[in-house]
This record gives C-alpha cells, sequence and structure tokens, in this order.
C-alpha cells in the first residue's frame, strides 16, 4: 500500500474516532479519558491540516487559503458562543476580546514570525506580491482599530464597551471590509495574492484550476475538513474547563484561556502556513496569515456581536494600554518588515521577540 494511501486512511480514520470519543465523554469522565480527548484534538487538528492542504493544491491560489480562513473562523464563532451562552453572569464578558486580541497577535508575531524565520533559513530571502500584503494589511489595521481600540474612547458606554447600537455598527463596517477584501482577493486583484513566480502560470487564468484531483477525492476532502475541524471546536469546548481549571491553579489570569482557545483554533492554519514557508511559498503563509487575522475580527465579531445583542450578554471589547502597546508595535514592525516585498530572518526574530514578551506578559502582567 503506497503512502499517499496509507495517509488518506489515516486522516480519515483519526475525525472519526475522535467523533466517537467525544460522544464517550458523556458516559465517562476521568483525567485518562480527558488525556485522549486531548491525543484525538491534536491528531484531528493535523489531519485538517492534510485536507486543506489538498483543497488549497487544488483550488489554487487564493482560493484554498480562503477557504480554510473562512472554515477556521466559523469555528472560531461557534466555539465563543457556545462558551458565552453556556455560562453565568460575566464570566465571559471579555472572551471574544481574548480570543480575538490572542488570535490577532499570534498571527502577526507568533506565525508570520515563524514563516520567515523558517523561510530564511532554508532560502536566506522570500519574496511576495506587495499589493496584496499592503491591501491586507490597511484593512486589518483598520479593523483592529475599530474593534479592539476605539471602545476605550467612546463615552456612551464607559469600561471599554460599545452600546448595542455602536456595537452593530462597527460589526457592520467590519463585515463589509472584510467582504471587500475578500472579493479583492478572488476577483478584482486575484493577481496580487500569487507568489511572484507562479504569476506567469496563473495569469493564464482568472478561475481556479483542480490539478490532479478528481471531484470525488476533492468533495471527500472538504467533508473531512469540516469534520476535522468541527471535532476541534467540540473537543476544546470539553477540555476548556480543564484548562481554565490549569489555569487558575497555578496563577494565572483568565486571559490566558483566551490565548489558548485562540491556539487550538488556529493550530491547523498555523502549521499549513509553516510548512508553506518550508516549500519556498511566503506567499501562500501571507495568504493565510493575514486572511486569518482579518476573518477572526471581520466574521467573528458581527456574528458574536449579533448574539451579544439578541441575548443581552455584555461583552467588553476595549483592550488595556500594554496590549495597545504591543498590538501597535506588532502592526508597526510588520509593516515595516514586509515594506520590501522580500523577507529576511531578523524581520522574523524581532516578531518572535514581541510574541514571547506578549505571552510572557500575559502570565506575569
Amino acid at each position: 500500500m503506497s503512502e499517499k494511501r496509507i495517509l488518506w486512511i489515516w486522516t480519515f480514520l483519526i475525525p472519526v474516532v475522535a467523533w466517537l470519543f467525544y460522544f464517550g465523554s458523556a458516559f465517562f469522565s476521568s483525567g485518562i479519558y480527558s488525556v485522549f480527548l486531548a491525543l484525538f484534538l491534536v491528531g484531528s487538528v493535523l489531519a485538517a491540516v492534510y485536507h486543506s492542504e489538498v483543497l488549497a493544491h487544488s483550488l489554487g491560489e487564493p482560493f484554498g487559503t480562503l477557504l480554510l480562513a473562512f472554515a477556521i473562523t466559523v469555528i472560531e464563532v461557534g466555539l465563543i458562543i457556545s462558551i458565552m451562552m453556556g455560562a453565568k453572569g460575566l464570566e465571559t464578558i471579555t472572551l471574544a476580546r481574548d480570543t480575538v486580541f490572542a488570535a490577532v497577535m499570534i498571527i502577526l508575531t507568533g506565525i508570520i514570525g515563524g514563516c520567515i524565520v523558517i523561510g530564511s533559513l532554508r532560502y536566506r530571502e522570500q519574496t511576495f506580491t506587495l499589493q496584496g500584503v499592503s491591501t491586507a494589511l490597511i484593512t486589518l489595521t483598520s479593523v483592529v482599530i475599530f474593534v479592539l481600540i476605539l471602545p476605550n474612547y467612546t463615552v456612551s458606554h464607559l469600561g471599554g464597551e460599545y452600546t448595542s447600537l455602536q456595537l452593530l455598527f462597527i460589526a457592520l463596517i467590519s463585515l463589509g471590509l472584510y467582504i471587500g477584501f475578500t472579493m479583492i482577493q478572488t476577483f478584482r486583484h486575484r493577481s496580487f495574492f500569487i507568489s511572484p513566480q507562479n504569476k506567469v502560470l496563473e495569469s493564464q487564468s482568472t478561475m481556479p484550476v483542480f490539478k490532479n484531483s478528481s471531484t470525488k477525492k476533492l468533495s471527500a476532502s472538504l467533508v473531512l475538513m469540516i469534520l476535522c475541524l468541527g471535532i476541534v471546536v467540540l473537543l476544546a469546548k470539553e477540555l476548556s474547563k480543564d484548562v481554565e481549571h490549569i489555569v487558575v491553579s497555578v496563577g494565572a489570569p483568565r486571559s490566558l484561556v483566551g490565548i489558548i482557545i485562540a491556539g487550538i483554533v488556529l493550530l491547523p492554519e498555523g502549521l499549513a502556513a509553516l510548512r508553506a514557508a518550508k516549500n519556498d511559498q511566503i506567499q501562500t503563509s501571507l495568504n493565510l496569515a493575514f486572511g486569518s487575522a482579518l476573518a477572526s475580527i471581520g466574521l467573528s465579531i458581527p456574528a458574536i456581536a449579533i448574539i451579544s445583542v439578541i441575548t443581552g450578554i455584555r461583552m467588553t471589547l476595549g483592550i488595556d494600554i500594554k496590549s495597545t502597546v504591543l498590538l501597535g508595535l506588532s502592526l508597526f514592525i510588520i509593516t515595516v518588515s514586509l515594506a520590501t516585498g522580500r523577507t529576511n530572518i531578523m524581520q522574523g526574530f524581532v516578531l518572535i521577540g514581541i510574541f514571547l514578551i506578549y505571552l510572557f506578559t500575559t502570565i506575569v502582567p
């Protein structure tokens, strides 16, 4: 049996068994069982990466990366909403903010920094299309400020919260900007998001090309990717109480829970981005990273905002001064680093340094 066939069977069996173990958690509850759930969560993440790469390779850029970003964001929204609806009182008033902020910081500093370092170690320099990155950056900077910083300076409601009307309006603007960016990425200026070395081939077609993959296999990969991402969310939610218990028991702030949730949700995309950088496809890595960051805000916040207004659940969005400084520094460094269309290893080291500072100051505020 070929290695590809074995890999396909493995990525099929893992999510199926993971779903069975998830339903079994209603009858079994122990520390050992939680360890098995955690292992299947990791296995499902790896299986999701495999199927997303099959789809990305077959659909071409940027359709494949856009599909993965959208799917993972839907999962993120489902996870946040399910935890918010299941909690009581003010336990989750900052959950959406902590998770979205963590996702943005993980992507901007951890994932992009890691991709630049891995690519630079192997290829010294990597090139990408500057127009696509600048388009993503101006859109991301705007929605980040609207959602995470501006609430601290409005006077209709104190404590970093929007009023219901303000929240819905900001959510609508964020969604509109995300939809506009998606149209630019997929149709109007699709060439901005294609690697320079692939532009000659891609310019001959404006539609996605299915490469060496049958429709049946693509459909199976799509279904299995959805199953993998779905079980990742459910297992993460199932294990969230254990995670929160561990965080509280070691004396860490509750905001660390948001980082862990965001890390789990972004793991499939992060691994896919790192593998792309390793294969000299930094453009794919950046497409995944910026697409995920924009989707985390442009899709997550509108959906969560609507639920919040309908159910009356309060939601604090404004981040504190320390987080604002780190976020502003991250956006500045990213903008300067990617302003030339080329990457080098020092850019990656600086971004990873910011990421480590972010993690450390979260645990030791």
